[in-house]
């Protein structure tokens, strides 16, 4: 729980600061005073004031911050000051200053892939399993053993970006052209026909509803009993199991039964030995359970291994990623908040602060990608929520602008104060329907 409520605090006061400094640089740079820039709200505990007469404070409660600049210059200023106020500026410079927190927010996230991208990772390789029969990858031809190397001509290294890249046409329906390598190293492209998927946080993985998943993880043996049944059959640690008996690529918990199931009969078992293909044959050894049951055991640890890929680039490679994940998913996200409004996708997919605070202790105890991940995902979501177009929010500001640029003069303060009104109303019920959903999820 500690934990999980650092990282949440330690999340939200990082995005949120780095949003509102996106502010604060553009407002410096365009010349308006900025009188005090705070990480964390409430009581101050520490105070400095630069040359500048900006006020820097850290504050008693680490969720975020703000920046507050002079708004309105008082009666009797100097006219050096009348000008640094944020109304006194062009209708450029007020939107440059607006757009700066949320631009703030997805270069972090750009960032922060990038940083992913020069770590590097090892994912799982996109090999799929048999589709089940039915669905649309088995209508369209795959096997188990595919490898997809690329979605819509979209190249994937690993089953990560392979979903990725899948569940936005997922979501749309229609056809997706794989781009396929068998297991025998040959290369072909299949279509998908697919409905568009009904995405829920609980439901249904949508790459599963239509067949493709992951190749079942791969049986590897660990270490011997000695005079285990293994080791008298010549079996070694490291040893890749391919087949037994009849049953080809057989999973760890279909090895196990197997042999559970056939105490004293010789098996075949089909082992990958550093890349050449053993046939050795094991007899079981009977063992008999405390409730009479009779077993079979070869004495030997079985760990489970899945084709993998380790995902690591360059510099240059790494910012053209960054920026190009932050944009795709920047625009998968408007996309889907459209497709709310129009009952295409559900509105439980909002999620809340209770469920972003799961998430942050989730990805903290992952390790330090899945959350720098995490802060990534959450930094664009920030972005794109305050650049709607509601009163409130800094894309309330841009569309006032907006208006102000379409008829050559301020909308009026009636006006904003309604606008103000509309969208705190807007914000609430937004909020309520989050904290609904994060209690929903949390009993359900």
């Amino acid at each position: 729980m500690l934990l999980t409520l650092f990282a949440f605090a330690f999340a939200l006061g990082v995005l949120v600061t780095f949003h509102e400094y996106g502010h604060y640089w553009v407002a410096r740079r365009c010349g308006v005073k900025v009188l005090r820039f705070s990480v964390g709200f409430g009581k101050v505990l520490w105070r400095r004031t630069d040359r500048q007469g900006t006020e820097w404070a850290l504050s008693a409660i680490p969720l975020g911050g703000y920046v507050k600049m002079l708004d309105e210059a008082p009666e009797g200023a100097d006219e050096a000051l009348r000008r640094s106020a944020f109304n006194q500026q062009s209708l450029a410079r007020r939107s440059a200053i607006v757009v700066a927190g949320p631009f703030a927010n997805l270069l972090l996230a750009a960032i922060l892939y990038m940083v992913l991208g020069l770590m590097g990772s090892l994912q799982p390789a996109a090999v799929l399993s048999a589709p089940p029969p039915g669905t649309a990858a088995a209508v369209a031809g795959l096997h188990e053993g595919d490898e997809i190397i690329a979605v819509d001509d979209h190249a994937v290294r690993s089953w990560s970006e392979a979903r990725w890249a899948l569940l936005e046409p997922l979501a749309q329906g229609g056809e997706i052209r794989l781009e396929l390598r068998s297991a025998s190293g040959a290369t072909r492209t299949d279509t998908l026909d697919t409905k568009p998927a009904q995405i829920l946080p609980d439901g249904p993985d949508p790459l599963s509803q239509v067949g493709l998943e992951l190749v079942a993880p791969q049986p590897l043996l660990g270490k011997l009993l000695a005079g285990g049944a293994a080791e008298q059959a010549g079996l070694l640690p490291g040893d890749k199991v391919l087949a037994i008996d009849d049953i080809k690529r057989p999973s760890v918990t279909k090895l196990v039964d197997y042999i559970s199931h056939h105490p004293s009969q010789p098996i075949d078992l089909t082992v990958d030995r550093a890349g050449a293909t053993l046939s050795l044959q094991v007899t079981p050894h009977a063992e008999t359970q405390p409730d009479g049951q009779t077993i079979g055991r070869i004495g030997v640890m079985v760990q489970a291994e899945r084709p993998v890929v380790h995902i690591r680039d360059g510099v240059g490679a790494s910012a053209w990623q960054g920026v190009q994940r932050t944009t795709e998913m920047t625009w998968f996200t408007l996309k889907m908040m459209a497709r709310m409004v129009g009952g295409q996708v559900s509105l439980k997919n909002i999620s809340g602060p209770v469920t972003i605070a799961d998430y942050a202790g989730q990805t903290a105890r992952l390790g330090v990608q899945a959350y720098l991940g995490f802060l990534a995902l959450i930094s664009i979501s920030i972005g794109v929520l305050n650049l709607l177009p509601i009163p409130m929010l800094d894309g309330g500001h841009l569309f006032f602008y907006l208006i102000e640029a379409l008829r050559g003069r301020p909308v009026s303060t009636k006006t904003r104060e309604v606008g103000q009104r509309v969208g705190l109303s807007m914000l609430l019920a937004l909020m309520a329907l989050s904290f609904f959903n994060d209690f929903a999820r949390l009993f359900s």
